[in-house]
């Protein structure tokens, strides 16, 4: 048995050593939004061409990235490994135990802005691991993530990912079809074509950085498809539920902030199909001062996109239905139990409900009622 003063840094000690003993490649995720989801697709994708590990769930901090570079084997190849910060300082001191290969930054946004203060910092954290990679490396950023610009280093091997026709990876389509979603992606001059059993409009960026990971690290494209059908997404990042009385329940209740916030939305009111949308939405924390203002901002993306009913609960998340504007309906519940009870006589089997709001909403209850 061993013991240590300071057990997570012996551990921290223990996982660096598995990992530079071992010769597989380590992907770092990192970003304010779709780290789990980017990592879920990407060890999708990588697995049917090489022995792939991955972060389980959303174990991305000082106790879960020991815990995944412990899942490294002699015969692995890849390890794909989330990592997570919170505070000034955390994703370096993650880097310097995952030493990664290649590294993935997500998106840049306001994330424990109660810790950071601003935006700018937050790219400042997260560009830790573009410092931490070797020189040639693998660089996968968001095409607009205009933050991350003083930290780019010219001697790693950049992708840029996103919606506008300049970046190296974008998507083409996104279509429903029978047997999964029709997708279509440009990586690097070159169209790709597959099916996955992905829905949420949102999830083809996640994709397109996945995808980038999949296209630097030299992998056949016209074999993305092997992986592409069989995602699957960490509990609670996005999950579609059709009950049985015909109400579509879009449980993305696992954590929340202003760009996964809207981005969740915007999702919603792609899945509309001429039914009515409902955004079940709790507190998004650790917005620091401004936190109520961010909340206003999403009552009004909520309305802007046609969100037809908007159920804030719990105290912080009351200041939504203050940026909540025009058609949009709007209640708020002081807490989750008055939430679930009160919510069956609100909707309607014809709804798509929407369920969001950061870990200490606990909103999965919500999710789990509905379903009962």
């Amino acid at each position: 048995m061993l013991e240590a003063e300071d057990p997570l840094a012996a551990l921290g000690g223990i996982a660096r050593l598995v990992r530079r003993r071992s010769e597989a490649r380590v992907v770092g995720i990192a970003g304010s939004a779709g780290k789990t989801s980017t990592k879920d697709m990407l060890r999708a994708l990588l697995a049917p061409h090489a022995a792939t590990v991955a972060s389980h769930a959303s174990l991305n901090n000082e106790l879960g990235v020991p815990l995944t570079l412990s899942l490294l084997e002699p015969a692995t190849e890849l390890c794909v490994c989330e990592l997570g910060t919170g505070a000034p300082g955390e994703l370096a001191a993650l880097c310097r135990i995952a030493e990664p290969d290649a590294g993935v930054i997500t998106t840049i946004g306001p994330e424990h802005l109660e810790f950071f203060g601003s935006v700018e910092a937050v790219a400042a954290e997260e560009a830790a691991l573009i410092d931490a990679l070797p020189r040639g490396a693998p660089l996968v950023l968001p095409h607009d993530a205009a933050l991350l610009e003083p930290y780019r280093r010219c001697d790693l091997d950049e992708w840029r990912f996103g919606a506008d026709r300049a970046a190296d990876i974008r998507p083409l389509a996104w279509r429903e079809g029978a047997a999964g979603t029709e997708a279509a992606f440009l990586v690097r001059g070159e169209r790709v074509a597959f099916t996955t059993n992905l829905a949420l409009v949102h999830h083809r960026l996640d994709l397109a950085a996945a995808l980038a990971v999949y296209a630097a690290l030299g992998l056949p494209l016209d074999r993305v498809a092997e992986g592409a059908s069989a995602i699957a997404l960490s509990p609670w990042r996005g999950q579609e539920e059709r009950l049985a009385e015909g109400m579509l329940v879009i449980n993305d209740a696992y954590n929340a902030n202003p760009v996964s916030l809207v981005a969740a939305l915007e999702a919603l009111a792609a899945r509309r199909n001429g039914g009515r949308t409902v955004a079940v939405l709790g507190e998004m924390a650790e917005l620091g001062p401004d936190a109520a203002s961010w909340h206003m901002r999403a009552g009004r993306q909520a309305a802007a996109l046609g969100v037809d009913l908007l159920v804030a609960v719990g105290a912080g998340a009351r200041a939504y239905l203050d940026g909540a504007t025009g058609r949009l309906e709007c209640c708020w519940f002081p807490d989750l139990p008055a939430a679930t009870r009160a919510l069956p006589a609100l909707l309607h089997p014809a709804y798509v409900v929407l369920i969001k709001g950061s870990r200490s909403a606990r909103l999965e209850r919500v999710a789990e009622a509905l379903a009962r």
